[in-house]
């Protein structure tokens, strides 16, 4: 971890993030702080950015409940919070691989309030 931390605003949701150590992190951390309305995907809210980043190396589409991660293709901000619709069981699957930069410190589950079209907000805390 990289010590960086992010707050996520979504109506009245607000919870906080630790930011990992990948290359991307500084990416988001540049372009803090962004904003977007809510995509719901199963158990997964995304809305896209202006950051343009290939997948890296460690990309994958399997990911952690509560991870934050950069989506290439849609470039798109991440939040997993469970299943999606190409899950198998029980994990957290992206469309396709994903470049995960962090992970909601609390309990991700609050995310299941969140319709599509809210406002997401996402910014650093110093």
């Amino acid at each position: 971890m990289t010590g960086r931390r992010v707050k996520i605003k979504i109506g009245d949701i607000s919870i906080r993030a630790n930011l990992n150590s990948s290359y991307m992190v500084d990416t988001i951390w540049k372009n803090l702080p962004l904003f977007g309305d809510a995509n719901i995907w199963g158990d997964e809210i995304y809305f896209g950015t202006d950051i343009s980043v290939v997948a890296d190396k460690n990309a994958s589409d399997v990911v952690e409940s509560g991870e934050l991660a950069y989506w290439p293709p849609g470039r798109a901000f991440c939040i997993f919070f469970g299943a999606t619709p190409v899950s198998i069981a029980n994990e957290s699957r992206a469309a396709s691989p994903v470049n995960v930069f962090g992970k909601v410190d609390g309990d991700e589950q609050v995310f299941r309030n969140v319709s599509a079209g809210m406002s997401v907000q996402i910014e650093a805390v110093e």
